[in-house]
Formats: C-alpha cells, sequence, structure tokens
C-alpha cells in the first residue's frame, strides 16, 4: 500500500511538472544470429576461431574512438564589462543563455555489467564468436502513453563476415521516430516549447561505446576496455515532419540504410577459466563476455535570424520571470534502474532526470532506482526536460 500511494505521488508530481524526462534503452539479444554466425562460417570460410587472450588484450585497444566534447564560449562579460554598453552587455548575457539552451544531452549507461554477451562458455579461444547473443541497442522517450522518440539499431547482418573475418561488428538503422516539438529543446527552466519560429536546424546525434573487462590465461587483467564505439547523425528539417510534427523511419528488409551508423566495435573477449573435469583432467574454457554500454544521445539546433532581432523582448520576459539564483543553474537528481525483461529479450535501463525537490528518496526507494543527486549547470549539462514515461 506504502509504495502504491509512493508511486501515486511521483505521477502526480511528474503531471504537475513538465520538468522530468525518463529515457528507457534496450540492448537486444537474439538467438537466430549465432545461427546466421555459423551459417555464414561454415559457407564462406574455413578460418579457425581460435584466438588466444592474450592477442585478444593488444586487439582491443585498436577500437576507434570517438565522441563530442561540449563546450561553451566565455562570453567575457565580466573582463570587458566597463568597455561596452548595458545593451551590447545584456545582449551578450542573452546569446550565452539561448547558446546553452540550444542543446540538450542525456547520459545513459549500464547500472552493472552484463555478463552474457554470448548464451554458452567456449572451449576454443577468447574470440569465439559462436553462441553471440548481442544484437544491438535502442532509445526510447514516452510522453504518457505516447511515443516521443525511439531510435533502434542491430547487427548488420549483411556485415556478418566481418565477425568471422575481423571479430568485429558493425550497426545498422532499423527504425526512427522524432519529433523537434516533442525534444529537450529548446533546453530551458521553466520549459516551453520548440516552435519554428524562433528554432532551426535540428538535429539529433547519438553516440555508443562498448566496454568489457576480461582476465586472460597469463593472469592478465584487461579493465574497462573500450572495444569500439558508433555514432549517427540525423538533422531534421520542417520539411521532413508529417501534419502532426513526427518523423518517422522504417529500414524495410535487404534495403540500403537511409542514415548511416558509423564506427565499429571488436567482440566482447571471454575470460579464461581454467577448471579440472570429472577425471581431475585440467582443460582451458573462456566465459560468456562481461560487458557494459555508454550512450549519449544529444540534441541540437540554432536561433532564426528573426529571434535573435527580437533579443531584446525575450530578453525582457526572461528577466521577469528568473527567480533567486543563477538563470543558467538548478538541482537535479538522477535515478537508473537496470533489469532484464524476458518478454523483449534484451536489457532495459531507465533513467529518470527531475528536479531534486520533486523526486523524493521515499519515491526512489519504492521504485527500487538507483538514485544520485547532481547540481547541474544547464549550460554545462544541457539536462533535458520532458513528461516521462509510464
Amino acid at each position: 500500500m506504502k509504495i502504491c500511494t509512493l508511486l501515486l505521488m511521483l505521477s502526480i508530481s511528474l503531471a504537475t511538472f513538465a520538468q522530468q524526462v525518463e529515457y528507457q534503452a534496450f540492448i537486444y539479444t537474439s538467438d537466430d544470429l549465432a545461427n546466421d554466425i555459423s551459417a555464414y562460417s561454415s559457407e564462406h570460410t574455413d578460418r579457425s576461431i581460435f584466438s588466444d587472450m592474450l592477442g585478444a588484450g593488444l586487439d582491443a585497444t585498436k577500437g576507434i574512438t570517438s565522441g563530442y566534447v561540449t563546450s561553451f564560449l566565455d562570453m567575457g562579460i565580466n573582463a570587458i564589462a566597463n568597455l561596452i554598453t548595458r545593451n551590447k552587455r545584456n545582449k551578450a548575457e542573452w546569446e550565452k543563455v539561448v547558446a546553452a539552451e540550444n542543446i540538450c544531452e542525456t547520459h545513459i549507461q549500464t547500472v552493472s555489467e552484463i555478463n552474457d554477451f554470448y548464451s554458452n562458455s567456449s572451449f576454443d579461444g577468447a574470440m569465439d564468436p559462436k553462441g553471440m547473443r548481442f544484437d544491438g541497442i535502442g532509445c526510447l522517450r514516452k510522453e504518457g502513453q505516447d511515443t516521443a522518440f525511439y531510435i533502434s539499431c542491430h547487427i548488420d547482418r549483411d556485415k556478418i563476415y566481418r565477425i568471422i573475418n575481423h571479430s568485429k561488428f558493425e550497426l545498422v538503422l532499423d527504425t526512427l521516430i522524432i519529433s523537434p516539438m516533442h525534444s529537450g529543446l529548446p533546453n530551458s527552466f521553466p520549459k516551453h516549447d520548440f516552435t519554428y519560429a524562433e528554432r532551426k536546424d535540428y538535429a539529433l546525434e547519438m553516440d555508443v561505446k562498448l566496454k568489457s573487462s576480461w582476465m586472460n590465461e597469463i593472469v592478465q587483467l584487461q579493465k574497462d576496455q573500450e572495444l569500439g564505439s558508433f555514432s549517427i547523425s540525423i538533422p531534421v528539417t520542417q520539411e521532413m515532419l508529417t501534419d502532426n510534427g513526427f518523423f518517422r523511419y522504417v529500414r524495410n528488409d535487404n534495403e540500403q540504410p537511409r542514415f548511416n551508423i558509423v564506427g565499429e566495435s571488436f567482440i566482447v573477449p571471454r575470460s579464461y577459466m581454467g577448471y579440472r573435469d570429472e577425471n581431475d583432467v585440467f582443460k582451458n574454457s573462456w566465459g560468456t563476455g562481461e560487458f557494459k554500454m555508454e550512450i549519449t544521445i544529444k540534441e541540437t539546433c540554432d536561433i532564426t535570424d528573426e529571434f535573435r532581432d527580437n533579443w531584446k523582448a525575450d530578453f525582457n520576459l526572461r528577466k521577469k520571470l528568473q527567480k533567486k539564483g543563477n538563470l543558467l543553474q538548478t538541482a537535479w537528481q538522477t535515478l537508473s534502474h537496470q533489469k532484464w525483461d524476458e518478454i523483449s529479450k534484451s536489457w532495459v535501463i531507465t533513467i529518470l532526470k527531475a528536479p531534486a525537490s520533486v523526486v523524493a528518496k521515499e519515491v526512489s526507494g519504492a521504485m527500487g532506482l538507483k538514485s544520485q543527486t547532481q547540481t547541474a549547470s544547464m549550460a554545462g549539462q544541457a539536462v533535458p526536460s520532458q513528461v516521462p514515461a509510464k
């Protein structure tokens, strides 16, 4: 009864404050993928699957690294305040605030390591792809019962040969649902809606990193090694949207993707584990592969010339609405949860971001979410703002 009451309180709070966001990320698995790899291997190559752990440790350092570093221009207002007019200082302040609103960044990562990149242990080697079940990632954001954002990427079946020949895999975009009007932009506090009268050049960027830790047969620990990364950038123009403001894309079978995912990753090395059989004979075996994922979703836009020309009216309105404290700063609390979903055969990572005053400790405890309070600068972290999913 207490948990139900707390969840009801949370629902009321989230409905009252339009300043929260909940994301769900999915790590897909597939039992068919292992069959595809085996079938391709039998038909196209006689390559030995065996690969020792020492070599795997060296190969892991060759993974592609990529990412985005968000920085904000220091306007130097204080340094030159005595040299410019008040009007110019106000406009510079307004430009800085609006520039921060034009970037919304969300970080999602596994709460704990996932232990089964493969369905079974191997007796052949650290890089044996047999039984590989990891099959891609996805991310969902909902507004009530409606999908506000969804992206789904799977292992590219047209490049299975890369797993066999190079121990690497690539991802391909399968599904995308996106709407600038239902995005985290503008990243303002309080939140107001995205309009093409004020904003332009909306784009979505997503970065994914795969990391792993393992022990090789000469007792060397490889800790949090980055095996690879993927990135995709999708500009969304007003012309691409339907009448209700959404862009929807679904890739058909055997169709070339409209948007390319750049990057690649090594398959996860298996940890070495020697054992003795029933006859007390010592044998080598390798585990099912431990890994974790890091996902960064970044939304960006620019302001229109008309909005910039009318900056003064917007600046004055902001000053009237501004409460005590810095306009760019607020306190946020992030709640994270990870669980296995048997129906979808995927790991589900849920994060909820909200003002710290909204999400009580009792609520996070009742939901079983791991909580971390963060006092984040809106200019520095660009915390998104949306009504959460159920």
